[in-house]
């Protein structure tokens, strides 16, 4: 029976031994995008490398340390910015996904951000009805490095969606 994770054993901070891994995350989550978007999403060739060294990417993992999953986010003027999130396919449906947001959102409440930004493509259907799911707002669309992107902001201290 799968079960959420407890965030406070579970996620801690990518080092750089873990690239490889998160790649692989990356590649294997994002992979059916492929087809619709017409190239890599651009999670799929992001420099995780330049990440990791700024502190910028958090971890899930199992109990033996195997990457679940991975976000990316930093501060950004007045709000956090959610830049990547990735589930292994084989781990998803378990929470990993909706705990690495919250995770998130805690270290934007820390900083006093009142705010967490972020975007998904288009063809990501998913990510189009998750986000609401979780309290994000879209406030706007438009094409952006040549991806076609639907962005969200939700304003923390408002309604956090469902419990965590």
């Amino acid at each position: 029976m799968a079960s959420t994770i407890r965030r406070e054993e579970m996620i801690r901070k990518a080092v750089k031994s873990d690239e490889a891994a998160i790649r692989a995350c990356a590649e294997k989550a994002y992979g059916r995008y492929v087809a619709a978007i017409g190239r890599k999403p651009a999670p799929m060739v992001a420099d995780f490398a330049s990440q990791i060294a700024a502190s910028q990417v958090y971890l899930a993992t199992d109990d033996g340390d195997n990457v679940q999953g991975f976000i990316v986010f930093f501060p950004r003027e007045d709000h956090m910015f959610l830049e990547n999130i990735a589930v292994q396919p084989a781990a998803t449906g378990r929470g990993i996904g909706k705990s690495l947001i919250a995770f998130c959102e805690d270290e934007a409440r820390r900083l006093s951000l009142g705010t967490v930004h972020l975007y998904t493509n288009e063809k990501m259907t998913d990510n189009l009805s998750m986000y609401p799911y979780l309290g994000y707002r879209e406030v706007e669309r438009r094409t952006e490095d040549g991806f076609k992107r639907v962005f969200f902001e939700k304003h923390l201290g408002c309604s956090d969606g469902p419990p965590r």
